[in-house]
Order: C-alpha cells, then sequence, then structure tokens
C-alpha cells in the first residue's frame, strides 16, 4: 500500500496567514484595511513574492486599487480605491497633502523635547539598495513632526506619534535613525542594539483622515497599535 504524500510545510512564522488582513471599512467606492506586519503592500519580484495585500483583498474585491502603500513590516491603516475614477481622486489627494496620517512607533532613547520636526532631503542609497538616506544635494524634500506621547527609563525607549508631512520611502525610519532614535526592532536601520529589542518592527499607521472622494465628507480611522 502506497503510502500518502507528507502534508506541505507550514507557511513560515514571519508570514501573516491568508486571510488575516482585517477590514476597517469598506463602501462602493474605497476600502480601509489593517494590514498586518511582515505583509508586502504590492507583489514582488519572484513567486515567493506574490502574496500581499492588494492580491488578499481582491479576491474579494476584484475591483480594489491600490492607492498608497506601506513597508513590508510596518502594520497599520491602507486605504485602497474601488475602481479607477475613486483610484484618481484618492491619488490627488494623497498628492496635494490632503491625506492626514499619523503613525505610532517605540524608538531608542528619548527624542528632544515634547515636540518636533525632521526636515531632511532622502533618496534611494543605490549601491546598497533597498536602503534610503539623508543627501543634502540630491536628496527630495521630506517633513516629519513627532510628539513624545511617554518614556520608559528602565528600556530607554520611547513611545512617539509620527506626522509624515511627505511621503518618501522609508521616511520615518530613516529621519528617527537620522535623529539618533532609531526605531525598534528595524531590520534595516535600527542598528544592532535597536533593531534586537523588538521581534518586529514597532511602526504602525494609527490613524487616516480624509474627505471621502465622492460625498467630500470628513472620514477619520483609527486602529491602535498592536505593540
Amino acid at each position: 500500500m502506497t503510502a500518502p504524500p507528507p502534508p506541505p510545510p507550514p507557511p513560515l512564522p514571519a508570514s501573516p496567514p491568508i486571510g488575516a488582513v482585517s477590514l476597517v471599512y469598506v463602501d462602493r467606492a474605497l476600502i480601509v484595511a489593517d494590514k498586518p506586519a511582515r505583509l508586502l503592500s504590492v507583489p514582488g519580484r519572484g513567486p515567493d513574492k506574490q502574496d500581499c495585500l492588494i492580491a488578499r483583498l481582491q479576491a474579494e474585491f476584484p475591483d480594489a486599487l491600490i492607492v498608497h502603500r506601506l513597508d513590508f513590516d510596518t502594520s497599520g491603516l491602507v486605504v485602497l480605491a474601488r475602481g479607477k475614477k475613486t483610484h484618481r481622486a484618492l491619488s490627488l489627494l494623497f498628492q496635494e497633502r490632503r491625506v492626514e496620517k499619523r503613525y505610532a512607533a517605540v524608538v531608542e532613547g528619548k527624542p528632544p523635547g515634547t515636540r518636533g520636526a525632521i526636515d531632511l532631503p532622502l533618496r534611494v542609497d543605490w549601491p546598497n539598495r533597498p536602503l534610503h538616506k539623508v543627501d543634502f544635494e540630491a536628496g527630495k524634500p521630506a517633513l516629519t513632526r513627532y510628539e513624545l506621547i511617554s518614556f520608559d527609563a528602565e528600556k530607554n525607549a520611547s513611545r512617539v506619534a509620527l506626522m509624515p508631512e511627505t511621503g518618501r520611502t522609508h521616511q520615518l525610519r530613516v529621519h528617527m535613525r537620522a535623529l539618533g532614535h532609531p526605531i525598534l526592532g528595524d531590520p534595516l536601520y535600527g542598528g544592532e542594539r535597536a533593531a534586537a529589542m523588538a521581534d518586529r518592527l514597532l511602526l504602525h499607521a494609527d490613524s487616516l483622515a480624509f474627505a471621502h472622494p465622492l460625498t467630500g465628507k470628513a472620514l477619520n480611522f483609527t486602529r491602535a497599535a498592536p505593540f
């Protein structure tokens, strides 16, 4: 008697299970989802990088289109359009900076003051892609505002709110490192100590506010950080 084939291996622990995306809001124009950490927003290169937020949502909402992205390691709120007309309208809101975004993060040390701003131009670090870096000559303008929420002296770590005025790739991660307070659990920019202080990147998009692209109604979504 032939033995049955062995079961397929379980998914890697770092990959969120299929269906792990939580829907915060759905109507005929848009979707707001809570993306788990360690899930791509859009497909990457190669068959092992096809599982992503947009693929999972399009399985249920075929008209869903990505408007903006979160890093693979970042969790939190993402808005998606339903159809090309709404996609154009929502994309314009982001381009014109009419979307209020806030992130929760835990960083190493204690940033200066209770509030501050980081105004440092950024560009891709071509020899070390996908890393980005501060570049005062060739970088694009990037501005992040921060607010100190609390400080844990025992752990030498602070919980902060981060409000990006621009949307550069890895902006919050590079800016906080440049300030001398990298985000805990950051495998790219945290350095050995900060990267080892958490088992995931402690960065979460916890608030999105914008006008509904069809009705103009003010929308405000929040989802507390899971850390």
